[in-house]
C-alpha cells in the first residue's frame, strides 16, 4: 500500500473561472475524483459591470496580450509533478489571467494536463497553454463545450468528462493510460 501511494504523481490542479463558473464545475470534478491539490487563479482587481461589459474588455485584454496583476497565489508549481491548467475560451485563447499565471512559473520537467471550456469557439486555447509551458510534457488534453449564449448547460457529454477524469486518474497513479 505505501508503495503505491509512493508511486503517484502528486498533482495540482490550478484554474480560472469567471461568469456562470464552468471550467470551476469540471476543475471541481477533476479534484473530486483524483484527491488533486486545486487552487483558483484571481485577477487582483475583479473584472467588474455586465457581462457584455467584460467580454468586451476581455477581448481588448486578449487582443493587447495583456497579463493582468494576480491576487496572491498559496501554492508553488515546483512543488507537484502534475498540473492540470483549466481555463474558459476567450477570445480563441486562454483567460489573461491564466497567461499572468503560466508566464510566472517553470515547467521545466513537469507535466501539464490542459483543459479548456467555451461555447462553441475552442480556438487554439491548448497550443497557447503549451506555447506557455515550455519544457513540460502534456497528456490528457480536453475541451469542454457549454452553450453559445454564456449559459451553464454543458453539450460535451456528461460520460466524456467521466472518461477524461478516469484517465487523469490513472496517468497520476502510473496506470496505462
Amino acid at each position: 500500500m505505501e508503495q503505491e501511494k509512493n508511486d503517484r504523481k502528486k498533482m495540482l490542479i490550478v484554474y480560472y473561472s469567471w461568469s456562470n463558473g464552468n471550467t470551476e464545475r469540471i476543475a471541481g470534478k477533476l479534484q473530486q475524483a483524483t484527491g488533486a491539490d486545486m487552487v483558483k487563479i484571481e485577477t487582483a482587481v475583479p473584472y467588474s459591470g455586465s457581462y457584455d461589459d467584460v467580454v468586451k474588455q476581455g477581448q481588448e485584454e486578449v487582443n493587447r496580450g495583456y497579463q493582468p496583476k494576480l491576487a496572491p497565489v498559496e501554492v508553488s508549481v515546483a512543488d507537484y509533478d502534475v498540473i492540470a491548467v483549466g481555463t474558459p475560451t476567450w477570445w480563441y485563447t486562454m483567460a489573461p489571467a491564466v497567461l499572468s499565471f503560466l508566464k510566472a512559473q517553470d515547467f521545466n520537467g513537469k507535466t501539464v494536463i490542459p483543459f479548456m471550456t467555451n461555447g462553441g469557439w475552442p480556438g487554439h486555447v491548448i497550443k497557447d497553454i503549451e506555447k506557455e509551458c515550455k519544457g513540460a510534457d502534456f497528456v490528457c488534453e480536453m475541451e469542454v463545450k457549454f452553450d453559445s449564449t454564456g449559459g451553464d448547460h454543458m453539450e460535451t457529454l456528461e460520460t466524456d468528462i467521466d472518461a477524461w477524469v478516469k484517465k487523469v486518474k490513472r496517468f497520476c497513479r502510473n496506470e496505462e493510460v
